[in-house]
């Protein structure tokens, strides 16, 4: 007591201070957060007329690149730039000059070797009777047997050349390959064209019909050859189906075309396939290069259940799954498969029924096993094919 008595009245005050304030501290962290609130919708069955979409490009049926065979200058061209040509109408003349000439001097070289072979024959015949009668020698009528064979060989080779010189006299005619449209010309009258050059006289495009080529993943092909195979997906020959064309400016094209599953190779690098549709084309209106989408009617499914795309997480194998609300509103992950989308949703499968709870907003503030405060979620007003929040 004496020593207390000493201690002085201020000290013993900032020390209550001191203790008062570390026990309010003490008090503020025991203090815990409210639950994260979330956004969530009720699964719910309902009847969805599934629509695929395909990305591609467009292709053309047929391309034929026209180029010189022989060598020479142009003297002519035959057809109107961006015109139809059909198969077998000429396009361009090449200066014929000096392959008639050709031509002219091989058939000269037959005649030559037919009138040779004439002789050797008429020889070769009486011959043949006086060997018998020994009038001539057995050596005589060996050369003249030699000799008629010579002449025949010798009219072989004429043909030979006469055909040659046909065929390249012809070449100075330019015909199209195929039938389709026929774009600019790239060299004109007057210009000098040899055979084997690499540069084009003019291109020929078919366009009708027309492909799209499309690239699938390899899951969404299997899928689809299964449904092609149980007659969910409506047939168009062996191995395909109907679709419907989607242009880049939202139009749908107005002639349906089908789309063939026969692709066996998967690209090693990104596991798609390519496959490719034909689409009747008549009036041109479809262009090699644009943009489109490929629609596959898929039917009905009466038993769809749609998640907004934004409550679908993947991990970094692609693999889907949502997060649902538990017993004790305890957060949740299960697995899904996603991989037919309906407007801003996926159809899902898997680890979900209906009734569950789905996590549509509030996702990046929670984990599995919190406890969040969910409070009921709709669509916004513009996106009509979303599912409603079951309330």
């Amino acid at each position: 007591m004496h020593r207390l008595s000493r201690i002085p009245a201020t000290t013993l005050l900032v020390s209550a201070i001191s203790l008062i304030g570390l026990g309010g501290c003490q008090k503020k962290s025991a203090v815990t957060l409210p639950p994260q609130q979330v956004g969530v919708f009720t699964l719910e069955q309902q009847s969805v007329h599934v629509v695929t979409q395909l990305p591609g490009r467009l292709e053309a049926y047929e391309i034929a690149m026209v180029r010189p065979q022989v060598n020479g200058v142009i003297q002519q061209r035959l057809f109107v730039q961006g015109a139809e040509v059909k198969a077998g109408e000429q396009l361009y003349q090449i200066d014929p000059g000096i392959y008639k000439a050709a031509l002219d001097s091989a058939n000269g070289r037959l005649a030559k070797a037919k009138a040779a072979a004439i002789t050797a024959e008429a020889k070769l015949k009486r011959y043949t009777s006086l060997v018998h009668d020994k009038a001539v020698s057995k050596q005589d009528y060996d050369d003249a047997l030699a000799t008629a064979r010579s002449a025949q060989a010798d009219v072989q080779v004429a043909e030979g050349d006469v055909e040659t010189a046909t065929v390249n006299f012809g070449y100075t005619k330019v015909f199209s390959p195929i039938t389709g449209r026929i774009g600019r010309s790239l060299l004109t009258v007057g210009a000098l064209v040899t055979s084997g050059q690499t540069s084009n006289l003019a291109v020929v495009t078919r366009l009708d019909p027309i492909y799209v080529d499309v690239n699938l993943p390899a899951s969404t092909l299997l899928r689809l050859r299964r449904e092609l195979a149980s007659g969910r997906l409506q047939r168009a020959g062996d191995n395909a189906t109907k679709a419907v064309l989607q242009l880049d400016d939202g139009s749908t094209y107005e002639l349906p075309g089908r789309l063939d599953f026969s692709e066996v190779n998967v690209s090693e690098t990104t596991s798609t396939v390519v496959v490719r549709a034909t689409f009747p084309n008549p009036q041109n209106l479809l262009l090699p290069g644009m943009y489109v989408h490929t629609q596959l009617d898929e039917g009905t499914d009466p038993d769809a259940l749609l998640v907004p795309q934004q409550a679908v997480s993947r991990d970094g194998q692609g693999n889907a799954h949502v997060m649902t609300i538990g017993q004790g509103n305890k957060v949740e992950v299960h697995n899904i498969v996603a991989e037919v989308a309906q407007g801003s949703n996926w159809i899902v499968t898997g680890d979900v029924k209906a009734g569950d709870k789905v996590i549509v907003t509030g996702l990046q503030k929670i984990h599995p096993g919190n406890v969040v405060t969910p409070v009921p979620w709709s669509a916004p007003s513009d996106n009509t094919s979303a599912p409603s929040d079951g309330k």
